[in-house]
């Protein structure tokens, strides 16, 4: 082989290992190399409840999806702040994420409870969230958030939950007059529909319900289903457990991050913190039905718990009490992010169910027809 030969020989080796180096470099994900970021981010739920195995589920999703990359942290309530005070520890930066709902905010402006305790004109909690993601919910949630507020987070709705009981009493809610002068546990907007309704309302996070029920402090108390209301220690109490109700008809988890924190995230991090929102809003929709069925069955079977649906009469006393609430809520003109916010909400809320419920109404044969069916005469 010539000199000549031989150095061109060199230099398409040299040009090959370039190129397998460059090759090799492009293979290699930057997640490997990057330094770990570390998120504190806590609950607003007792660490037994399954709320919080619900926050663990989206917090695993978050982990595993960023490959090394970031680190979210779960908290437990009160390990660093209170239940109640989990968005101002966010806005803080004190917290740098937290898992709660909006209903819990609903001091700060009553519009919160819009996008958590919305009135009954929701078929489910699924179609609140169609609204919220597709329906124009989102936008005015962050006009909630940073224009009138002006709180630093960010945040995503996740996780539709089937309606909530009525709750826990000593003696079964039979009659209208007996919710006058009720000592009741409640949140959100449901605390004004049920003081419309005569009853004195007291708001307590999850952890201190039950000992209040169990001192007479309160009379009665809802919380959200049979597998928290199980490992809380309701049926220890109460036996009395009243299913069915408007007064929270539709509600989703609320996940917030400090938006500084946030938006200093590279934007796949970004969107794996969004998306996984997204896949445990799913899953715990499925797994609810798994437990939530299952935690029922065992305290009416095993804990000698007496569910009973609330009567119609109640039932329609409840949407009367709706509207007036509604109407209040709106007519509010002390300020413009009180009334004229509130109604914006309902009426894009008004708009998208009006449409949406009615579609599934006209398009979905009786569930409870299919069910008789195969399982009634069982």
């Amino acid at each position: 082989m010539s000199e000549k030969e031989k150095a061109g020989r060199r230099g398409l080796l040299r040009a090959a290992a370039v190129g397998a180096t460059a090759t090799a470099v492009l293979a290699t994900p930057g997640v490997s190399r990057a330094q770990t970021t570390t998120l504190r981010f806590q609950s607003t739920w007792p660490q037994r409840d399954i709320f919080h195995e619900f926050a663990q589920d989206y917090v695993e999703r978050v982990n595993r999806m960023a490959g090394g990359r970031l680190r979210v942290e779960l908290l437990a309530a009160g390990s660093v702040v209170g239940a109640f005070q989990v968005l101002d520890a966010v806005h803080a930066g004190t917290l740098d994420g937290g898992h709660g709902v909006v209903a819990y905010w609903f001091g700060k402006n009553k519009a919160f409870s819009l996008f958590g305790t919305a009135p009954p004109w929701f078929g489910d909690a699924n179609q609140m969230l169609g609204w919220f993601y597709h329906g124009g919910g989102e936008a005015l949630y962050k006009e909630l958030l940073g224009e009138i507020l002006k709180v630093n987070v960010v945040g995503f709705l996740s996780g539709p939950m089937p309606t909530q009981p009525f709750g826990w009493f000593k003696q079964p809610i039979e009659r209208i007059d007996q919710i006058r002068g009720l000592k009741y546990r409640t949140v959100g907007l449901a605390a004004d529909l049920m003081a419309e309704m005569g009853a004195a309302v007291v708001s307590l996070p999850g952890g201190e319900i039950v000992p209040a029920l169990e001192r007479g402090v309160i009379d009665g108390a809802e919380f959200n289903n049979p597998s928290s209301d199980r490992v809380l220690g309701f049926p220890d109490v109460a036996k009395t457990y009243m299913l069915q109700s408007y007064h929270q008809r539709v509600e989703s988890f609320e996940i917030l991050f400090n938006k500084g924190k946030y938006e200093s995230l590279p934007a796949e991090l970004q969107a794996i913190i969004r998306h996984s929102a997204e896949a445990a809003s799913a899953d715990m929709s499925w797994k609810l039905q798994d437990r939530y069925s299952k935690d029922l069955l065992e305290m009416t079977q095993r804990q000698g718990v007496q569910a009973r649906p609330l009567p119609r009469a109640i039932l329609d006393a409840q949407l009367a009490a709706w509207n007036n609430v509604i109407v209040r809520l709106e007519g509010d003109n002390s300020s413009p992010s009180n009334g004229p916010f509130f109604k914006k909400v309902c009426d894009s809320q008004r708009e998208w169910c009006r449409r949406v419920g009615n579609f599934f109404l006209r398009y979905e044969a009786s569930q409870v027809a299919a069910y008789n069916h195969f399982f009634a005469s069982r």
